[in-house]
């Protein structure tokens, strides 16, 4: 399946959203650190995202190579989708694993945006991508759990109705294997008080609306329990295929904008009498850029065509976000050398790219534990952590 050709119209129909909300609208959403409220409800209208949701529950039932393009539009425009993207694809763990009454109840809210799921409830502050070490426990009186613990960089939580929350349901000493004993929570936020359930934004380098959350003896019904008790992190990992590959496409999305940037202002930027585009040093790092791009792409491709067959690509989609943030951070570093001193100037927006840029080299899982990974399920290797 090639997606470039299939979906082009609608990359072309982002592309014109995208248009109404140029740079100025991101550099005043990013000194007030606001939430782009403005941009979320005219992707909400147009649908998008709502994409991958079946037609059944209200969405439009697009395949995830959709998604993949609707997210590298809105990067490559300029634009970042990291406000919104979790309302696409954290559902799926609702879609994969939820009960039907859970879904019928959801789903329909979540893809036409009157719901809004964008809060992801995993890592903690002492167990870090550790997500077997978490802390955070639910006891089951009658019909309720009783949640307590905490839980950070939980991006979004101010401004999404519904968490998905992971929690210990068994203790960590009475499992026989690490994993097991967690369960996954659909808490709906708008029914927990203040006290039980509370909220801290944290100020990052880049605008990226991330917090730390509170649990204090919140009480969530027991129906809000998604699937099997103690299954909860063979849910969370189902799902994380389809992340990895979202996410590539918005690293692709923003090399691909870094890249334009710099071609064309070293083909129309004068020193010394002629374009600076013409010198090696300059020329070079751009088509490294490209290029690096272009492999990833191509991964990203991979991966999609996979995922699409009904395969599980690990390894590619693994491969393939590592080598698109890889090829975005390149791209970003080629941009503001080739820019010089302009490239720091907030008004060329190369600035604010390079900071949300850099995130994905960290998040939502750092290369690192990539690394660890195609170490150890392709190449064989033992076991790192």
């Amino acid at each position: 399946m090639n997606y470039d050709v299939e979906h082009t119209e609608i990359r072309e129909s982002v592309a014109r959203l995208c248009a109404d909300f140029p740079g100025e609208y991101w550099r005043k959403c990013d000194r007030e650190q606001a939430y782009p409220k403005e941009f979320v409800a005219a992707l909400t209208e147009a649908g998008y995202l709502g994409a991958l949701i079946p037609e059944e529950f209200g969405g439009s039932g697009l395949s995830i190579s959709a998604g993949a393009s609707i997210l590298e539009e809105i990067h490559k425009s300029g634009c970042n989708a990291a406000a919104c993207h979790a309302q696409m694809y954290t559902m799926g763990t609702v879609l994969r694993h939820g009960s039907e009454a859970q879904k019928q109840q959801y789903l329909p809210g979540i893809a036409d945006g009157s719901v809004r799921l964008q809060a992801f409830g995993v890592t903690e502050p002492t167990s870090g991508t550790d997500t077997t070490a978490l802390r955070t426990a639910a006891r089951l009186e009658d019909d309720t759990y009783i949640v307590n613990g905490q839980k950070i960089w939980t991006s979004r939580a101010e401004h999404s109705d519904l968490m998905l929350l992971l929690c210990r349901t068994t203790p960590k000493d009475q499992v026989v294997k690490r994993t097991d004993g967690l369960s996954v929570l659909l808490v709906d936020m708008r029914e927990c008080d203040d006290k039980s359930l509370s909220i801290r934004p944290i100020r990052t380098m880049m605008n990226h609306a991330t917090t730390e959350v509170f649990f204090d003896n919140m009480r969530v019904p027991k129906s809000s329990l998604i699937g099997e008790e103690g299954k909860g992190f063979r849910y969370i990992l189902s799902g994380m295929n389809a992340e990895r590959i979202l996410i590539a496409s918005e690293c692709i999305g923003d090399a691909k904008w870094f890249i334009s940037k710099s071609s064309t202002y070293a083909s129309e930027r004068s020193v010394f009498g002629r374009p600076i585009g013409q010198n090696q040093g300059v020329q070079f790092p751009i088509a490294k850029a490209y290029s690096q791009m272009r492999a990833a792409e191509l991964m990203l491709k991979e991966a999609i065509r996979l995922y699409e067959a009904g395969g599980n690509p690990g390894e590619e989609a693994n491969l393939a976000k590592m080598l698109a943030a890889d090829a975005s951070w390149v791209a970003a570093e080629a941009c503001v050398q080739t820019h010089g001193g302009f490239g720091f100037a907030e008004e060329y927006d190369i600035e604010r790219k390079f900071r949300e840029a850099r995130l994905y080299q960290v998040a939502p899982i750092s290369t690192n534990l990539i690394l660890s990974y195609i170490a150890e399920h392709v190449l064989g290797m033992p076991r790192s952590y």
